[in-house]
């Protein structure tokens, strides 16, 4: 794979994760984002390189990586779904909120995640979009 950027970040052991990666491939017609779990090399490796190292036992963060750096958690979010199809760009609004709040927000989710939604071993792409994942 020529450029892996844009690259999502995501627990795959989190159904929470999980729907969000289906949600982000169904809107994502021009097949901007690529995916890895966190738990993959891969991901380390690349968050590393941006002097992020992964707690195994806290895998709560959302990361997008692109070639400018890294964002994590709201900011995270609030960029992939400026670039999804539909009214979802209309998310960014959010952004007027303080970043604070918003990343307090977002961990009060993933705090409760496993819980609300559950977990589960890693759902296979299809044959369409397993080119789009690099794990």
């Amino acid at each position: 794979m020529d450029n892996i950027y844009p690259l999502v970040i995501f627990d795959g052991t989190c159904n929470l994760c999980h729907g969000a990666v289906r949600f982000i491939v169904k809107r994502d017609k021009l097949r901007r984002f690529r995916f890895a779990s966190i738990q993959s090399d891969i991901a380390q490796q690349i968050l590393a390189e941006h002097g992020i190292v992964v707690d195994l036992e806290d895998l709560s963060t959302f990361y997008l990586v692109d070639e400018d750096g890294v964002l994590a958690q709201s900011e995270a979010a609030l960029a992939v779904v400026s670039h999804l199809d539909g009214a979802w760009p209309l998310l960014k609004l959010f952004r007027w909120l303080p970043r604070a709040l918003r990343d307090w927000g977002y961990r009060q989710i993933a705090s409760r995640r496993y819980r609300l939604f559950g977990r589960r071993a890693c759902a296979l792409p299809t044959e369409v979009d397993r080119a789009r994942f690099l794990n």
